[in-house]
């Protein structure tokens, strides 16, 4: 054990009224944490922190920390805060590879899980807990999600999504892979063949287009599309990413770990998306950010650019006449993703706002009876943190909708 984390957890205060646990969308007990780890209670800790967020590894390793539990550390107002996530991400790798998985008795309920991004591996975990028999319908070949397909491996090992099948399986979970509802089957097929609940997990996979000339040029690719399989893509050594967000940083920086020499990301505005740490990452790297280019078209030699006019205070109020043409071998587009319509257009009632985000109520469930859904297919592109908060609610409104009693009540 690094003494740089016994170190850090010294440090706590163990704040009576911790601030930590506030930043933190899933209120993990971070003192708590620390303290049992203090008294070398590794395993106990590592369970506390798994029964509340069963994601704890995946997000000590990519969570935006500083603006999260790190970020309201009382510590951090006058010196340096408490590097919990190192912490975290200790005693929860000790806790899942000591974790002893038994399936619980059955309660005799049966659920559906589309998707195995993280909202539909927390609700699975969840479900099967509780007794109910899970399974699992995979589009791609092996589980994961975004965690596997969308976060680079130098960011999150996918030896660490690999452990979430080996509790599945001790759970008693059964997983589909490479089958898609929404194609040769549909939710409808899921209710009518004994599945009383079904989650929506299903993530947003497809690019926002910006609607350009030159958008379906050779060397213009969408950024969730090179993340899948950035080897299968030849992008040359000067590659233009248009974007800033945390797509955009992991599309940079996957690109020099690719053969690129040059990566230059534009933004339209002065404004960054993206978490602090990740443009830190992204510019150690070696990354240039441009600010104030709108995207017009791209040509043969890169993408034309319009120049923004700010005030004084950085908004943009105007753009120069003269288009600048930037030069590069790739141009790659991170502008935000959105979920695909398969399931909408196949299911009867199934309802989704002007982004084609479903609709659901404060338990979860969506405008069908018995259908959930949570995390990025309902509010947009936003953390695995925030996939889990809203999964933990669907998880509870699942349970409730099919009358099964957790031992809490």
């Amino acid at each position: 054990m690094p003494l740089y984390m016994v170190d850090e957890a010294n440090r706590c205060l163990q704040c009576k009224r911790p601030l930590c646990q506030q930043g933190c969308p899933v209120h993990t007990d971070v003192p708590a944490a620390i303290r049992l780890f203090r008294e070398h209670r590794v395993t106990e800790a590592g369970e506390r922190l798994f029964q509340n967020n069963p994601m704890s590894l995946t997000c000590a390793l990519v969570c935006n920390h500083a603006a999260q539990c790190e970020g309201h550390c009382v510590l951090g107002r006058k010196a340096t805060p408490v590097h919990f996530s190192v912490i975290e991400q200790y005693v929860s790798e000790t806790y899942l590879d000591r974790m002893d998985v038994r399936r619980p008795a059955p309660c005799g309920h049966r659920a559906a899980v589309i998707g195995s991004g993280p909202a539909g591996l927390v609700v699975a975990m969840g479900l099967a807990q509780a007794g109910c028999e899970v399974t699992v319908f995979e589009q791609r070949p092996e589980i994961g999600g975004v965690l596997r397909y969308g976060i680079p491996e130098f960011r999150l090992p996918k030896s660490v999504v690999d452990r979430y099948r080996r509790i599945l399986e001790g759970l008693g979970v059964l997983v589909r892979p490479n089958t898609t509802i929404g194609g040769a089957l549909v939710i409808d097929d899921l209710l009518r063949d004994g599945y009383e609940a079904v989650f929506v997990g299903t993530g947003t996979w497809r690019a926002k287009t910006l609607g350009i000339p030159g958008e379906t040029r050779g060397n213009v690719y969408f950024g969730l599309d090179y993340l899948i399989s950035p080897g299968s893509f030849e992008i040359g050594r000067d590659v233009a990413v248009i974007g800033v967000g945390n797509t955009a940083m992991d599309v940079a920086r996957t690109a020099f770990r690719h053969g690129a020499r040059t990566v230059t990301m534009y933004a339209r505005s002065r404004h960054v998306s993206a978490s602090s740490d990740e443009v830190e990452l992204a510019q150690l790297d070696g990354a240039t950010i441009v600010y104030g280019k709108a995207i017009t078209a791209v040509t043969d030699e890169g993408p034309l650019f319009r120049t923004a006019v700010f005030d004084e205070a950085g908004a943009v109020v105007g753009y120069e006449d003269d288009l600048d043409q930037v030069r590069c071998d790739t141009v790659v587009i991170a502008a935000s993703q959105k979920p695909k319509n398969k399931l909408i257009t196949t299911t009867e009632g199934l309802e989704g706002d002007e982004r084609g985000l479903l609709i659901v109520d404060g338990d979860c469930q969506t405008t069908v009876p018995g259908v959930f859904a949570a995390g990025d297919v309902v509010t947009g592109p936003k953390t695995v943190v925030h996939a889990v908060d809203a999964a933990k609610r669907a998880v509870a409104g699942m349970l409730a909708y099919m009358g099964v009693k957790t031992p809490r009540e």
